[in-house]
């Protein structure tokens, strides 16, 4: 019976490749646990302090489901930003909440807690990630005796050295305690679990150990990605403004103005990575993926047996709701 079943799924599995619909997992490490998200379905596993499992599960669906247009390219990259960032939330806020105590009936974020918290967190991102290298960019220049403001090379070439330093010292930085460091072995687990699920191959920890824990399609990759074509974007687009480029107010607008880019950057850096991650063997895009790759090596740790054991779980659970893999798992 267990063999038919495993037969019918793999039979399942060639006819969605041979169709070639697309049929890519994400996920995100939380505290002492994963969340995987398939097409339709979202699932969300934490190890609770006494040794258990917690499971959430459910179906899912993207709002460009009911939106079509938003699934065109350069849109559906912001899409999936906002997503993730709705669905990190609510998986942070269930994983700390398990991890603490394993209570299930603990007050969860409410809908308005959640917008509050993502509002808030991008605020704090874009004023680091974004006005503050531009300030402190501008003052540099001024030290330096240049006079044209943003519409010199060299004021996009610092403010994307400081972007890039600020990135990398945040990461490292915060990768230094002690509950990030196993949060970062959580981030390693989930690669490994997407890797063997992608090989075709039955998700199994003596399976996933074997792969590597960076992957190309992973939101390290895409951030670098972003910074990199931020950099690139605003070179160009920022000094045909027909803004001021010097003095208070030009600097005003000019912020102004790459907060608003902030949106088509996303957009063009998700069709990168989504084209990066499709042709993974070219030796052009291997090249290309490196920096992101080379990321991973601080944001990702060798995981253990049982945090693998808790990936591949929250992998299985979310593919349990999907239909032409329920005979795979």
């Amino acid at each position: 019976m267990a063999t038919s079943k495993r037969i019918r799924g793999d039979i399942r599995l060639l006819l969605l490749l041979l169709l070639k619909t697309p049929f890519q997992v994400g996920g995100q490490a939380v505290l002492e646990g994963v969340m995987m998200r398939s097409p339709g379905a979202l699932a969300i596993v934490v190890r609770r302090p006494d040794g258990t499992l917690a499971i959430r599960k459910g179906p899912w669906q993207s709002i460009s489901e009911r939106i079509p247009i938003l699934k065109r390219p350069f849109l559906r990259g912001v899409v999936v930003l906002v997503e993730a960032l709705i669905n990190g939330i609510q998986a942070l806020n269930f994983s700390a909440q398990q991890a603490a105590s394993g209570q299930k009936d603990q007050e969860e974020l409410s809908g308005f807690a959640i917008a509050g918290t993502m509002a808030l967190s991008l605020a704090l991102a874009l004023g680091l990630f974004v006005v503050f290298p531009h300030v402190l960019s501008a003052f540099l220049l001024k030290q330096l005796g240049d006079a044209s403001g943003v519409s010199s090379f060299w004021f996009h070439a610092i403010d994307g050295i400081i972007k890039m330093a600020l990135f990398l010292g945040y990461v490292y930085a915060i990768g230094r305690l002690k509950d990030i460091k196993r949060v970062f072995q959580y981030h390693g687990a989930e690669h490994k679990s997407i890797y063997t699920f992608e090989a075709g191959m039955p998700l199994t920890v003596e399976k996933a150990r074997g792969f590597s824990t960076l992957h190309p399609r992973c939101g390290t990759a895409f951030i670098m990605v972003v910074l990199m074509v931020s950099i690139g974007l605003f070179a160009i687009v920022l000094p045909l403004l027909p803004l001021p480029h010097i003095g208070i107010y030009g600097n005003f607008f000019m912020i102004i103005a790459k907060l608003f880019l902030m949106l088509p950057i996303a957009g063009i850096s998700y069709e990168i990575i989504r084209w990066a991650g499709s042709r993974q063997t070219d030796a052009l895009v291997r090249y290309l993926i490196l920096p992101g790759l080379l990321m991973q090596k601080i944001t990702t740790r060798a995981p253990t047996d049982d945090q693998l054991e808790v990936a591949l779980e929250a992998l299985r659970q979310a593919l349990s709701l999907e239909p032409l893999q329920k005979g795979r798992v």
